[in-house]
C-alpha cells in the first residue's frame, strides 16, 4: 500500500513537470516570436566601372566634337526563388514555379517533429483566412522509412487540416533551401523573390507578420 502512495505521488509530480516545462516553453516561444523573422539580402545590382575616358586634345575651332551617348539605366536585380518538385497525394509532380504570381508560404514539417505539430493550428487557422490570396505550400519530409506518404497523410486527415501537402520524396526542396532544421517557413512574394524566413515553429501572429511582407 505504501509503495502504491508513493508510486501515486511520483505520477503526479511528473505530470506537474511536465505541465510546468509546457508553459515555460510556450512563454519563451512567444517571448522569442519577434525575432523569428530573418530577412533575405537581395545582392545589389552588378555594375561594372565605367572606363575612364581618353585624354583628348582640344579639337580644331571649326569642329565640333561628337555628343556623348547616355549610358543605358542598369535594371535593379532580382533574386527568383529557387525552383523544385514536389508531389501531391496522388503522385502528381508539382513545381514551386507553377504558384508564382501570387505570395507562397513555403513550410517545411515532418509528423514526427514536435514544433511542427505545435504550429500546424495556427496555419490551418490563417490558410482558412487568408488561403485564396496566398497559396500555402507544406512541404513534408518523406524519407519512405521514418516519414512516409500514409504516415503523413492520416496525420493530417486525423487533425482536420485542409491546407494543401505535398511530399519531398528526393528532400529536392529541403535542399535548395537548406531546411535541415524542422520546421523552416519561408515567404515568397508573387515574383518569386523570398523576403523572409523563419526557423522554428512561429505563432500566428509571426505567420501573419511575414505574409504581410510579401502581400502586394
Amino acid at each position: 500500500m505504501k509503495q502504491k502512495k508513493v508510486l501515486l505521488i511520483l505520477v503526479i509530480v511528473f505530470v506537474l513537470l511536465l505541465a510546468a516545462a509546457s508553459i515555460l516553453y510556450q512563454r519563451l516561444a512567444e517571448a522569442n516570436a519577434a525575432d523569428r523573422l530573418v530577412m533575405q539580402e537581395t545582392p545589389p545590382a552588378s555594375a561594372e566601372p565605367a572606363p575612364e575616358e581618353p585624354v583628348q586634345e582640344d579639337p580644331p575651332a571649326q569642329e565640333e566634337a561628337p555628343p556623348q551617348e547616355e549610358a543605358p539605366p542598369q535594371e535593379e536585380a532580382t533574386v527568383t526563388a529557387p525552383d523544385f518538385k514536389v508531389y501531391d497525394r496522388d503522385g502528381n509532380e508539382v513545381r514551386l514555379s507553377d504558384h508564382f504570381g501570387k505570395p507562397i508560404v513555403l513550410n517545411f514539417w515532418a509528423s514526427w517533429c514536435g514544433p511542427c505539430k505545435m504550429e500546424m493550428p495556427e496555419f490551418e487557422e490563417v490558410y482558412q483566412e487568408l488561403g485564396d490570396q496566398v497559396h500555402f505550400l507544406m512541404i513534408n519530409m518523406t524519407d519512405g522509412s521514418r516519414e512516409t506518404v500514409d504516415t503523413a497523410s492520416q496525420f493530417i486527415e486525423a487533425e482536420g487540416y485542409t491546407f494543401p501537402i505535398y511530399f519531398d520524396r528526393g528532400y529536392e526542396a529541403a535542399i535548395a533551401y537548406s531546411a535541415f532544421s524542422l520546421p523552416t517557413t519561408v515567404f515568397i512574394d508573387a515574383e518569386g523573390t523570398p523576403i523572409t524566413q523563419a526557423v522554428g515553429a512561429i505563432s500566428g501572429d509571426i505567420l501573419r507578420q511575414g505574409i504581410d511582407l510579401i502581400l502586394p
